[in-house]
């Protein structure tokens, strides 16, 4: 093909017009600042008139521009990042996305690893396993997930979505939308994450698919497998196509933490420097079985009319056995400090602490499944009709079993964190063999302690898009619909103590049935790869064991209700939204793009409960219903002008609205819990949340894409948010509680005689205004023009961030906001072979109570900076068969944290690599 050359000077001429036109735009539509959610899937299916589409030299047409005569063909590797070029070029909104053969070519395990790579997305790890996601700084929380524009509901909703239950055999392309449009649902602050699956009747079939997986994780040991298979097929000459989908794997992995979670305030103990209050050996090894399932039906009988029916579930079990040793909390009288630095008190001698040897397993059981039902219709012409009906649900059983042996040691131990490289902590040996865990050293025991939450989120939807084909003064469409849809999120609290008193062997006998730790317990070995001067071998509690015990002595531990933090959450959401969609040209230019506005009517109801005191164990008064009503008006505007067969630039306006989120700490009702289970007691009183009002972003996104040759391109975009009534926990410390007085220290809040700790929370609106900016660069690039050996070329992306950052328990604090974040993945393939290096870099970032168990309340952590390396390897001898093997944390990479500067320390951990093997063939 031949594509016409221009000149420089009138490309140039073209770059000044189209950035005066953005300018005017911008200028013209502040009113219309902003709106949330998807494109209608109808354009793709039964499109009114020619879709709208980039210029006949578009990027997946053009050549290279050296040789703009000839025809590059590409496959593999390459090509999927020619197909998620095209997407990205022809949408009107800024979007990122990776196709099915990106997914199915990256060294990933779950969607989280799989999109990590695009512009703006960050990744955060359990146990080193991808789980969630953060957009443009935001935290998990603030992202929506959809599936084929639809809401997916996630199984443990206070966690944020956790994409690790997601397998990728699940996506035919995932896309991240960062700027919504009018007939989107609302809830992404951050972005949309869309998730669309397979539609049978856009593949030539049958096609079956068949796989087989191995990982290896060298830090757990063992290999785990992974089993999938795929039939896709069209019946009735081409109109009827279906789609099944199943996989199963079983993933296992370990993690080591060493960490100080409670710091003594400066003036407590050392009058200018916080003080360690305690030290924490903690390890967790996870077994996870994964079950998804998805399927589809697709009939179109012509043209004009169409029925997609499609479902999806996903099943995770996981076991955790989190085995822990808790040095402390020592009392303020035994420490001594030996040196400081960087704020912190780094060299301690205690003269005598508790140890909390605990072992707690944890079962967690999460099910999603969703269903959607869509109808494509067109009466007449110039007319569409999109209908869609949607069910989801995600089930979450959650239960933990602590079982806790306590004794005190009076000899003591020595600390030593001044190289947070190398923490050295020194104690009594009796400790780590368990001679010291005997009846006569016992000072506290916990049977068993622990909590069961089953919860539950569901999403009932049902909309209606009309769109009419104008063709009028460069509107050529114009849509208008109406969505209704009640999420609920409900959870039943449960609560199963048991804290033996161990001078009252009358009331609690398991105290004498128990036998030695030395004799009973489980080694934990090889601790942090002995990478530190600290315990590597150590005996733990053996929870199962004991509970096995004391069962057969008719010892059991119910149930009982936890009414104080058992709740549900409705929410009834009516919504109207109109857009005109544009396809005009602007002197030469094409513009593209649609301006809408999206209404919504929120009714909310939170069911919770009146008790005769706050903590869990209180008898049940009644149930109280809060109700809120409000409706927010969210415009939106969407332009992309085709500067020249080359070169794009966007705009995009936006308001979004996120509804009060829900988390691990979530509380509708005033919680007040008394812990004995430590060396001493322990209150923790908290506000309810109920009341919350909907947080609100303005925010506007400006960018400029060069596409040449297939799958090439460029991108530079600025973002802007500005964010309004997002929530931040206040910590405090009143002068009296109860009729306790209390040393008024936040963070460290004691009564008076020093014997009992206190923590005191609410959770507030912050109506300050909090301003977010950044920056994303992105560029794929081939070296075939450059290279004597073709195959070799480079994606990557690079984002930085910046925002107001009020000080922890005053404002809206970005909680997991990395400023820098950037990947690149190099890569050579042929038609057999294929080698692809991925580097994924995250800048350090905050954390507080809410976003990490490691941290106290009241307190933050920084996490360090983290780069990690993943490689996969290829090889694809026919076209039906093909073999990948690779390595995930090739560089063994490890999550730590410090306290108050980079050279102080706070976390450690160590998860190790995880090797993989596969074989793939297509029938």
């Amino acid at each position: 093909m031949t594509i016409a050359r221009r000149s420089r000077g009138a490309d140039r001429r073209r770059v000044l017009a189209a950035t005066s036109c953005l300018a005017a735009l911008l200028a013209a539509v502040p009113a219309l600042a902003q709106t949330d959610r998807a494109a209608p899937p109808p354009a793709e299916t039964i499109p009114l008139a020619a879709p709208t589409a980039a210029p006949a030299d578009t990027p997946a047409q053009a050549g290279d521009g050296a040789d703009s005569a000839n025809e590059i063909t590409v496959t593999g590797f390459r090509s999927s990042l020619a197909s998620a070029a095209e997407a990205k070029r022809n949408d009107i909104r800024i979007s990122d996305g990776v196709t099915a053969e990106d997914i199915g070519k990256f060294p990933a395990q779950n969607v989280t690893e799989a999109i990590q790579r695009i512009a703006g997305v960050q990744m955060s790890n359990i146990n080193g396993r991808g789980s969630t996601i953060s957009i443009r700084g935001l935290g998990p929380q603030y992202a929506r997930t959809t599936i084929n524009g639809q809401t997916f509901a996630s199984a443990d909703f206070k966690d944020g979505f956790r994409y690790d239950i997601v397998q990728t055999d699940l996506a035919s392309s995932i896309q991240v939308i960062k700027s919504p449009t009018a007939d989107m649902d609302s809830g992404g602050l951050s972005g949309t994450v869309n998730i669309d699956t397979v539609k049978p009747l856009a593949y030539k079939g049958p096609n079956f698919v068949v796989g087989a997986k191995a990982y290896h994780s060298d830090y757990r040991g063992g290999v785990t497998p992974k089993v999938s298979g795929a039939y896709i097929d069209q019946f009735a000459d081409g109109t009827i196509g279906v789609m099944a989908n199943v996989s199963y794997q079983r993933l296992t992995d370990r993690g080591d933490y060493a960490f100080i979670k409670n710091w003594y305030n400066a003036g407590v103990v050392d009058p200018d420097n916080q003080v360690p209050g305690n030290f924490r050996l903690r390890r967790i090894d996870r077994d996870s079985k994964q079950l998804m399932a998805s399927g589809a039906v697709q009939w179109k009988p012509s043209p004009a009319f169409e029925i997609l029916l499609q479902g999806q579930y996903s099943k995770d079990d996981t076991r955790y056995d989190t085995q822990q040793l808790v040095f402390g909390r020592w009392d303020t009288s035994a420490i001594t400090v030996n040196g400081t630095g960087g704020g912190v008190a780094n060299k301690l001698t205690i003269s005598d602490f508790g140890v909390g040897n605990n072992d707690q397993p944890e079962i967690r059981n999460l099910k999603t499944q969703a269903y959607t039902g869509t109808v494509n219709w067109r009466p007449g012409e110039g007319w569409l009709v999109h209908a869609v009906g949607h069910y989801t649900k995600g089930d979450a059983d959650l239960r933990e079993y602590a079982s806790i042996d306590g004794i005190n040691v009076a000899s003591g131990g020595t600390l030593d964190i001044s190289d947070y490289r190398n923490v050295k902590f020194t104690t009594d040996p009796g400790v780590l063999d368990g001679t010291d865990f005997n009846p006569a050293n016992r000072q506290y025991f916990a049977f068993v302690d622990g909590a069961t939450h089953i919860q539950a989120a569901t999403d009932r939807a049902a909309q209606l898009d009309v769109t009419k084909e104008l063709d009028v003064l460069g509107v050529k469409s114009f849509t208008f619909g109406a969505k209704f849809h009640h999420e609920s999120f409900g959870t039943d609290a449960y609560r199963h103590d048991r804290d033996a008193d161990v001078n009252d062997p009358a009331t609690y006998p398991e105290y004498a049935l128990i036998p030695d730790l030395s004799t009973t317990g489980i080694r934990v070995t090889n601790f942090l790869g002995g990478r530190m001067a600290i315990p590597t071998n150590f005996l733990e509690t053996n929870a199962p064991l004991w509970q096995s015990i004391l069962a057969k002595a008719g010892i059991t531990v119910p149930d009982t209700r936890d009414w104080a933090n058992t709740y549900v959450v409705d929410r009834y959401i009516p919504a109207v939204y109109a857009m005109a969609n544009i396809d005009t040209t602007l002197g030469s230019m094409g513009l593209r793009g649609n301006i809408g506005a999206r209404y919504e009517r929120t009714k909310q109801v939170v069911t919770a409960n009146l008790t005769s005191s706050t903590d869990s164990s209180a008898a049940l008064l009644g149930t109280q219903k809060i109700r809120q009503d409000y409706g927010n008006l969210l415009p939106s505007a969407s332009f992309a002008l085709d500067v020249t067969s080359r070169l794009v630039a966007r705009v995009a306006l936006a308001k979004v609205l996120v509804r009060p989120l829900l988390n691990n700490q979530t509380q509708m009702a005033d919680t007040l819990t008394t812990d004995n289970t430590g060396p001493r007691p322990s209150v923790s009183v908290s506000a309810g949340e109920a009341r919350l009002k909907p947080l609100t972003a303005n925010q506007a996104d400006l960018s400029f894409e060069y596409y040449h040759g297939q799958g090439n391109s460029i991108s530079l975009a600025g973002f802007y948010k500005a964010v309004k009534n997002g929530t931040f926990t206040q910590f405090y410390c009143p002068d009296s509680f109860d009729g306790v007085t209390l040393n008024g220290q936040v963070g460290n809040c004691t009564s008076a005689d020093g014997r009992t700790d206190y923590n005191f929370s609410r959770k507030l609106n912050d109506d300050s205004v909090i301003h977010i900016k950044g920056v994303e660069l992105a560029a794929t690039e081939s070296f075939d023009a450059f290279l004597p050996v073709d195959g070799f070329g480079v994606t990557g992306n690079v984002t930085v961030v910046s925002a107001d950052s009020p000080a922890l328990g005053t404002g809206f604090n970005l909680r997991d906001l990395s400023k820098l974040t950037w990947n690149l993945t190099p890569y050579w393939e042929d038609r057999i072979f294929s080698v692809r290096l991925s580097i994924n870099h995250r800048s350090s970032y905050k954390q507080d109570a809410a976003s990490s168990f490691f941290v106290d309340g009241g307190q933050i952590h920084t996490v360090r900076a983290r780069t990690q390396l993943d490689l996969a390897l290829g090889v694809a001898p026919t076209e039906w068969l093909g073999f990948t093997a690779g390595v995930i944390n090739l560089n063994n990479t490890r999550e730590e944290a410090y306290q108050t500067t980079a050279d102080t320390f706070q976390m450690t951990s160590l998860t190790g690599r995880t090797f993989y093997a596969s074989a793939t063939a297509r029938f």
